[in-house]
């Protein structure tokens, strides 16, 4: 007598809400968390996962495969970049205005940037005497 094969078993896996599709997402970019260990530990199936990675990845992460600690470390690297070069420009204009005698920065710029110029001529003006 044969014995009859069980049918295979499908697994049921529930119904996943928006929010805990983007932390798997999060987990799974940001290597803290394997497809598989995260459909084991969500009861999802891979291919879910694999689909969401898909659809719901932005194209910045796609193109360069760049985690999230990545992204902000080189943003943070180009906030600094940037705040150089304003200080420098700042510098400057505060030169310029003071060998001038003519307040460039107070008619063309925001008050909070001709403020900050404004500081650096006073302190020039202190280290000279």
């Amino acid at each position: 007598m044969k014995d009859k094969k069980q049918p295979c078993r499908k697994t049921s896996y529930k119904k996943v809400g928006f929010d805990l599709k983007l932390l798997i997402i999060d987990q799974v970019q940001n290597g803290q968390i394997s497809v598989n260990h995260a459909s084991e530990k969500y009861q999802v199936s891979r291919s879910s996962i694999d689909y969401w990675l898909k659809k719901y990845s932005t194209l910045d992460q796609k193109k360069l495969g760049m985690s999230k600690k990545n992204e902000i470390k080189k943003l943070k690297e180009r906030i600094e970049e940037l705040e150089f070069v304003k200080d420098f420009q700042q510098d400057v204009i505060a030169d310029m205005e003071l060998i001038t005698g003519v307040d460039m920065s107070k008619k063309s710029l925001p008050k909070t940037l001709a403020d900050e110029i404004e500081k650096k001529k006073q302190n020039r003006l202190k280290e000279n005497g």
